[in-house]
C-alpha cells in the first residue's frame, strides 16, 4: 500500500516583516504590502494564508464580510483589516501543530490543518556546533535478495573515535538528510547535543529498499517479523560500525520513524530489545497493512501482544492525531490509542502525544525536540543497563477513553 503523507505548508519566516508591523501597530497600507509579499493571493481567497513564526501566528483571507477565527477548533483573536484583508496574531503553543478554520455570515470557510509551530530547539542558531553528514552509501542486501538501500550517517559534534557513541536510527531517513528541507532534524539534534540533553550520537538515516524495480517499504516496515530488525542489526549496523565507534548495548541505541516506518521501529525494539530500548512512534500504522490470514501477522495485533506476551525492557514515547487515516485498513487514531493503553496496562515506560493532527510528518516533526529530550532522559554513559520504569504523573492518569464528536 503506498501512503501519501499531507503537509502543512506554511511560509516560516524568520522574523515576518508582516508579524512585526502587527505587533508595532504599523499602517495599514504597509501592512497589507507585507502581507502580500510573504503570502500567496490563491490562499488568501480560499482563506488558509497564515504566516509563521516559531509560537507566532499571522492569519490573513479575503471574505465577503468580517470572519470569526477559530483556532483549534476554539474562538480566535478579533480579525482586524487592512484594505482588503482581514487578519489577526495569535501566539500559541510551539512543538505542535494547530489547526484553525473562519466562519463567515454564519457558514464554515477556510482554513486549515496541521500548522507547526516550531520550538527554538527546532531552529538553527549560530554558534552551535553541527554534526558531520556523510555522502550518501548504498547497501545491497542479502537478507533482502536483490534489493538495494540508501542510507547516511550524521556524527553528532563531538563525537570522537576514541570513545563508542550512542546510536539512533531514523527510518524513512531521506526525509531528514537536507537541513534547509521541512524536518528540521538536523537542527534539534545539534541543540540538543550542545546542550547535553542528549548525548553525542551516530545517526543512520536509512531509506526504503528497491528489489528489482519495485519498492519495498511496506514489506520492509509493516511486517511483523524479525526479518528487518535482523537486516539492521546483521547488515547496515555491521557497515556502519566498521566506520564509526557505537555502543552495542540496547540502553544506548533509540530507533524512530513515521506511519509505516513508526511500527518499523516499534517491531524492532520489540524482536530486538537488547538492539534497541529507546523508540520514538509517529503516526505509527498499527494496523493490518502486511496482514495475511493465516500466514502473516498484521501490525493491528500489536496492542494484544503487549498485553499478552513477555514485558520488554523499552521505553516508547507514541505521537497521533484525532484526524489521523481511517480506511481498508483500520483505523490509526484508535489503533494508536490501544497501544497507549496496552503499554499502560502493563506498566511499560511510556507517552502518548494525542493531538488533533491529520497523517503528516509535522506532527511528529515539530515536537522532535521534545520526544529526543524525554526518550534519552537520564541517560548515563556510565551504564549498560536500566529498568524502564513508568513516569508517576503518566502511572496517576487514567487509560484513554473514546467519544464521539462527529456524529
Amino acid at each position: 500500500m503506498r501512503i501519501l503523507f499531507l503537509f502543512a505548508f506554511c511560509l516560516a519566516a524568520n522574523a515576518s516583516e508582516a508579524i512585526r508591523l502587527v505587533e508595532s501597530h504599523g499602517d495599514a497600507n504597509t501592512l497589507r504590502t507585507a502581507i502580500l509579499a510573504e503570502a500567496k493571493d490563491a490562499d488568501l481567497a480560499k482563506g488558509s494564508a497564515v504566516i509563521t513564526d516559531g509560537g507566532k501566528l499571522l492569519f490573513i483571507t479575503r471574505a465577503a464580510a468580517q470572519p470569526k477565527l477559530f483556532i483549534n477548533e476554539k474562538a480566535g483573536p478579533a480579525m482586524a483589516k487592512a484594505g482588503d484583508l482581514y487578519y489577526a496574531l495569535a501566539t500559541v503553543e510551539t512543538g505542535r501543530t494547530h489547526n484553525f478554520a473562519y466562519e463567515v455570515d454564519g457558514k464554515p470557510f477556510g482554513g486549515k490543518t496541521d500548522v507547526p509551530a516550531w520550538p527554538e530547539d527546532a531552529m538553527q542558531h549560530a554558534g552551535v556546533p553541527q554534526g558531520q553528514l556523510t555522502v550518501k552509501f548504498v547497501h545491497q542486501s542479502q537478507i533482502y535478495p536483490g534489493m538495494q538501500s540508501n542510507y547516511w550517517i550524521y556524527a553528532a559534534a563531538g563525537y570522537s573515535a576514541a570513545t563508542p557513541a550512542a546510536l539512533m536510527v531514523w527510518q524513512d531517513g531521506e526525509v531528514n538528510v537536507d537541513r534547509a528541507a521541512a524536518s528540521h532534524t538536523l537542527n534539534v539534534i545539534d541543540n540538543l547535543t550542545a546542550k547535553k540533553q542528549i548525548p553525542v550520537i551516530v545517526h543512520v538515516f536509512i531509506s526504503p529498499g528497491i528489489a528489482n524495480g519495485k519498492p519495498m517499504r511496506s514489506v520492509e516496515y509493516d511486517s511483523v517479523t524479525d526479518t528487518y530488525p535482523r537486516f539492521l542489526r546483521d547488515e547496515i549496523l555491521a557497515e556502519v560500525a566498521a566506520k564509526y565507534n557505537l555502543r552495542k548495548d540496547g540502553y544506548s541505541r533509540a530507533i524512530i520513524g513515521e506511519s509505516s516506518g513508526a511500527i518499523c521501529a516499534f517491531n524492532a525494539a520489540w524482536f530486538q530489545p537488547d538492539q534497541f530500548a529507546r523508540v520514538v512512534s509517529r503516526i505509527g500504522s498499527f494496523t493490518s497493512i502486511q496482514w495475511k490470514p493465516n500466514t502473516l501477522d498484521g501490525g493491528q495485533s500489536y496492542p494484544n501482544k503487549i498485553r499478552k506476551e513477555p514485558k520488554r525492557n523499552i521505553r516508547v514515547w507514541l505521537q497521533d492525531g484525532s484526524e489521523d487515516l481511517e480506511n481498508e485498513h483500520g483505523s490509526w487514531p484508535l489503533q494508536n490509542i490501544q497501544m497507549a493503553n496496552s503499554l499502560k496496562r502493563q506498566g511499560y515506560d511510556f507517552h502518548f502525544s494525542f493531538g488533533n493532527g491529520t497523517h503528516t510528518r509535522l506532527g511528529g516533526q515539530v515536537e522532535a525536540p521534545a520526544e529526543l529530550r524525554w526518550v534519552w532522559r537520564g541517560y548515563d554513559a556510565a551504564k549498560t543497563d536500566e529498568k524502564f520504569e513508568m513516569e508517576s504523573d503518566e502511572a496517576a492518569k487514567p487509560l484513554w477513553r473514546i467519544r464521539g464528536f462527529n456524529r
